[in-house]
């Protein structure tokens, strides 16, 4: 399984190592290439990316498994709205086999008509990032859910 991580902060670097001990490959986003150092050595790949700007992203869904749009703590708007829409958007005809959202209650009901839409199975994740541990626990249920899960539910 290939996941792309989207978001997730400091947390997401910890969900990277457990899903690179578990056998995983990870294709970590960042922003800024200063983060490279970090995310390599949690074990993922380091793409460079703006979430804000979708077409950065174009090749980032290349062979993904899961799509992790973790954005949990990021203010209310573009990012749980349009550019969230335009990323589910590019999930049709890829590879990507699920979706877990991380946000708002706007971006959750947006990911479960666009899921739908498109027939991908997705999980609304909404464990708090306090402890990171259930959090990391939490994602990794998310994970195994829509793997498990068959198309078109």
């Amino acid at each position: 399984m290939r996941a792309l991580l989207v978001g997730g902060g400091r947390p997401g670097l910890a969900l990277t190592r457990e899903l690179v001990a578990d056998g995983h490959a990870v294709r970590f986003v960042t922003r800024h290439d200063a983060f490279r150092p970090e995310i390599e050595a949690a074990g993922a790949e380091c793409f460079i990316g703006d979430p804000d700007r979708i077409g950065s992203l174009r090749y980032a869904l290349d062979n993904v498994t899961v799509l992790l749009w973790l954005m949990g703590p990021a203010p209310d708007g573009d990012l749980h709205g349009s550019r969230l829409t335009m990323m589910l958007e590019r999930t049709i005809d890829t590879t990507v086999r699920g979706v877990l959202y991380e946000g708002t209650a706007a971006g959750a009901a947006e990911v479960a008509r666009m899921a739908g839409y498109n027939e991908i199975p997705h999980a609304i994740l909404d464990a708090p990032r306090a402890d990171e541990s259930a959090w990391v626990a939490a994602v990794l249920a998310g994970i195994d859910g829509v793997l498990a899960a068959p198309r078109g539910r």
